[in-house]
């Protein structure tokens, strides 16, 4: 029988996403065996990024500071609104140089089913980020899950009632594609949402 904080720790790595039970135990015992010092080093971060971090007052996501640098710079194009599920999703945007507008991070997305609703995304927060009509267009970038789906669907609907424009992230074949290689539902959408020449 393995001591109890041992089993602890292999219970609180198993709540990390994609993460089994094998390997939960893996990393307990590699952290535990061969690398204290990065275990250490991991339990110190972890302690100060809960003690420090809190959400940007502006765009939810994470930051130190009531608002984030993102939101506090005076160069980002304030007119556009791009609207992400979670703080992963704005880095990978970010990554694009494409984009050089504010954001809102939603923290999740709609599910009815594990009790996700417009109250706990804050909603709200995101339709009075809106209201003084700085805002010209929001850009929903949710993911193309039905979750996302009906998120950005929602999220439309309360924005468009209230006269601001709504895009929404396009969807098609990947950059380098070759369509033999592609699913129909990419090339159904695709051929959905052409453009002009």
């Amino acid at each position: 029988m393995s001591p109890s904080s041992l089993d602890e720790l292999i219970d609180a790595l198993r709540g990390l996403p994609g993460v089994g039970p094998k390997s939960a135990q893996r990393m307990a015992y590699h952290l535990l065996q061969r690398d204290q010092r990065g275990a250490e080093r991991l339990a110190r971060a972890l302690g100060n990024a809960l003690a420090v971090l809190r959400h940007c007052e502006r765009c939810n996501t994470f930051t130190e500071t009531e608002i984030c640098q993102r939101c506090a710079s005076p160069q980002r194009d304030a007119s556009l609104l791009c609207v992400v599920e979670m703080p992963a999703d704005l880095a990978v945007i970010e990554q694009t140089h494409a984009y050089n507008g504010l954001y809102y991070v939603l923290m999740g997305r709609l599910s009815p089913l594990d009790g996700i609703g417009p109250r706990e995304l804050k909603l709200d927060k995101l339709l009075a980020r809106v209201a003084d009509n700085t805002v010209q267009e929001v850009i929903l970038a949710t993911n193309f899950t039905n979750e996302g789906e009906a998120t950005a669907h929602i999220v439309a609907e309360l924005l468009a009632a209230r006269g601001v424009k709504v895009s929404r992230l396009s969807r098609g074949v990947p950059v380098g594609g070759e369509l033999e290689h592609t699913d129909t539902g990419t090339i159904a959408q695709a051929l959905v949402e052409r453009r002009p020449l």
